[in-house]
């Protein structure tokens, strides 16, 4: 009987195991295969993804186990009658629970909406393409219920639970360390693109939004190594007609510094292509200001070329651009893109109705010519208060408010009609009127309402002008754009990008989102900072930013750095705070750029040292000099870096100090030391002019170049002081002396006539 059981026991489990073995075989080959040369995404049919293989190493992508799933459906309230009786009238994420393939189709349905969306996929040597075809729709609403199907708001057309691995570029949206690298993709300007923070891993999503663009709306998952990256983004690039963000990535171009100036115009560019000569640079991004005249921010949008400045228009113009180009540097262009000046044609005599409004109401009582109240129905709670941005758009008019109620009957009050010199009109109860959407810089300018053609009038204009010979872009005020922002600022440069002709060989700009990463090549400059903080401010801002940066494949601008004359106020720009500047930028691959100004060149006694600075570090860019282990020695912060041209007239970085304490702490001259074939030297100068130093030391302790090599001639006084001249840069060998007395000397020194 024992036996009988147990056989019976064993035919059981036999019968069991091969039930089991043969449902897990069912259950594998009813899962969603995508993949492509590089890698496989496993996707179960409740739209669940399993794994994300990259192939080369087996290496799993996906934090598994965490159940999220690959597409879902946002709503603002169920319209489903139903499920809009059964749950709370909110808005709602209603994730994927169904998929199954069609051919290069995925049909997906979701928990609780009736309808199922079509993604399309594209699978690419190079990349698999998800994008939203369409939606299933017939028969899911009952006939009495007017609306657009699908009622939602936003698709996640692909999100992924991504293991974190040592870098995550959140520009690019890309997860990569040595063994693998995933990235999301928008394929064109209206996708969404976007991660969340999980605990060890990101949520790598991309989405399209109704308001923007539903159907066809894409973007692309390229798994591969981290050294071929690159490569699938350009063939993306290239699939879908986007910016060649890669290409100019790569360009000879990218890390070069440039001289920028808002006032170069064909009277005065030979002395700015003098002093761009004397820095190195091989760029000059030349301001908007240079060839429309002055007013500023608040000329923006007229783009016409000053005839008092070029008689001849753009032909005069094109002219100076090649006598730049003649003298070995490249021109580009400075335009703020998506700002409208107050005092442009845009704005008065009346106002554009293209102009972004951030809030609307409904006069709730007519609106005399005279009236200094607007009564309106909606509540102003809310608006803004900011000085000079507290503005009506009241249809011929602009209407300037002091303050508003948030009790009925709800008005502004303290209105002072027709400012910017527009047009004063009355108008009836029930017409709408808005606040303008006025620049927080200054309040000089207004932003485009991007869902209009006026960014793209404007793009024309800028285009207009950028052919007459310029070669790269800086896109300022990107910020200034109406919302979601991580689409429309990307899209407002776009539409001013693809109109360059030819493309520029790289581009900057003041603010990015994800499509920015094509156009914006460059990454951002920084505004000025002034002397006294600059090193601090290096510090915290660019060099913060530069190494998370690289993490997006992308280099960042160190400048803009002004060009400060000394006098009461400040010290001014000495060569050591540009040195630092440049030396850290160029351990990240970065360049600088400064700002150009004539009068403080000529006025400022170290503008040939300071010149001298930039034009070494510009050399050492242009013929790559720099090693991997002296860019990692540059990189750190705390230890300034001198770089001297040797007896040999080679470059040489050497480490150095300050010397803080010179001539009883004076401020005049600045030293600093550095050790050099066992030998201590000091590089030493006049912040201010040209006088002399008195050190008690012999003069055979000492040896004073120009340049390295170059000696010059050091006066003797009879109590064995040596007398040496201080103003522009020189170098000091001291003989055998140690690091102690050495400051010792420079602390008992004298300054003298």
């Amino acid at each position: 009987m024992k036996q009988v059981v147990t056989l019976l026991f064993f035919v059981i489990c036999t019968v069991f195991l091969a039930s089991a073995a043969n449902n897990n075989n069912i259950n594998e080959k009813s899962d969603i295969i995508i993949e492509n040369n590089q890698f496989k995404l496993v996707v179960g049919r409740n739209a669940i993804a399993k794994s994300l293989v990259l192939k080369s190493n087996n290496e799993e992508c996906l934090m598994k186990g965490e159940h999220i799933a690959i597409f879902s459906v946002t709503q603002e309230r169920p319209y489903h009658n139903e499920i809009k009786l059964a749950h709370p009238n909110k808005k709602t994420t209603f994730q994927a629970d169904t998929i199954y393939r069609e051919g290069d189709k995925l049909i997906v349905g979701f928990e609780l909406i009736p309808y199922q969306a079509i993604i399309q996929i594209k699978e690419t040597p190079a990349y698999v393409g998800f994008s939203l075809y369409g939606f299933i729709t017939d028969g899911i609403y009952p006939d009495y219920l007017k609306i657009t199907p699908p009622p939602a708001t936003e698709v996640t057309i692909l999100q992924l639970p991504i293991r974190d691995r040592k870098n995550f570029g959140e520009w690019l949206n890309v997860s990569w360390d040595h063994k693998a690298a995933v990235n999301v993709l928008g394929t064109d300007e209206y996708a969404f693109i976007d991660f969340e923070k999980r605990n060890g891993y990101k949520i790598l999503k991309a989405g399209a939004r109704k308001d923007i663009k539903f159907k066809g709306t894409g973007a692309a998952l390229i798994v591969s190594d981290p050294d071929n990256l690159l490569d699938h983004i350009a063939q993306v690039e290239e699939d879908f007609n986007l910016p060649k963000g890669v290409e100019s990535r790569r360009s000879d171009f990218i890390n070069a510094s440039y001289y920028w100036t808002a006032n170069v115009n064909p009277n005065n560019v030979d002395q700015h292509i003098k002093y761009a000569k004397m820095g190195g640079f091989r760029l000059m991004n030349i301001y908007y200001p240079s060839f429309e005249g002055g007013g500023g921010y608040s000329n923006i949008g007229n783009y016409e070329i000053n005839k008092s400045l070029y008689p001849n228009g753009k032909a005069d113009l094109e002219k100076m651009l090649d006598k730049i180009k003649a003298a070995g540097i490249i021109p580009g262009v400075h335009f703020l893109h998506s700002h409208i000046g107050r005092n442009s044609r845009y704005v008065t005599p009346i106002p554009d109705y293209r102009l972004n409004i951030v809030r609307s109401f409904n006069l709730s009582e007519n609106l005399g010519m005279h009236d200094t109240t607007i009564f309106v129905e909606q509540n102003p709670e809310g608006s803004t208060m900011a000085d000079r941005c507290r503005v009506l758009k009241v249809g011929t008019e602009l209407i300037s408010y002091e303050n508003f109620t948030t009790v009925p009957p709800y008005q502004f009050t303290g209105c002072v009609r027709g400012i910017d010199n527009t047009t004063v009109n009355g108008l009836a109860k029930g017409n709408v009127i808005g606040i303008l959407d006025v620049s927080e810089f200054g309040a000089t300018s207004i932003y485009i309402n991007q869902q209009t053609t006026l960014q793209d009038e404007i793009a024309e204009k800028i285009a207009n002008i950028y052919d007459a010979g310029f070669q790269f872009f800086y896109f300022d005020g990107s910020e200034g754009v109406n919302p979601p922002f991580g689409i429309n600022v990307a899209l407002a440069q776009y539409k001013v990008f693809k109109r360059l002709n030819p493309q520029p060989l790289f581009a900057e700009g003041a603010a990015k989102s994800h499509f920015s990463w094509h156009i914006l090549s460059g990454g951002n400059a920084f505004d000025v900072f002034r002397p006294e903080v600059l090193k601090k401010e290096v510090r915290k801002w660019p060099a913060e930013e530069a190494p998370r940066m690289r993490q997006d494949f992308t280099r960042i601008n160190f400048g803009w750095l002004g060009y400060f004359v000394p006098d009461e106020t400040t010290i001014g720009t000495q060569p050591d705070m540009l040195e630092y500047v440049t030396s850290v930028a160029a351990a990240w691959d970065c360049p600088i750029s400064i700002h150009s100004n004539i009068a403080a060149f000529e006025a400022h006694p170290r503008t040939l040292d300071n010149m001298e600075v930039m034009r070494r570090w510009e050399e050492v860019r242009a013929k790559k000099w720099l090693t991997e282990e002296q860019k990692k020695e540059l990189q750190n912060l705390d230890q300034e870096h001198h770089l001297l041209i040797n007896e040999k007239g080679e470059f040489e970085l050497v480490p150095y100090e300050q010397i803080t304490h010179v001539a009883g702490d004076s401020k005049e001259v600045r030293a600093f030391i550095f050790k050099k074939n066992s030998e201590y030297y000091v590089i030493y100068w006049h912040a201010t002019g040209n006088r002399k130093l008195k050190l008690p030391v012999k003069s055979s302790k000492l040896t004073l170049y120009r340049s390295i090599g170059e000696n010059e001639l050091i006066t003797q006084s009879p109590e064995n002081y040596s007398i040496l001249p201080v103003g522009d840069m020189r170098y000091i060998k001291f003989n055998r002396l140690n690091k102690k007395d050495l400051l010792d000397i420079f602390a008992k020194a004298e300054i003298i006539d």
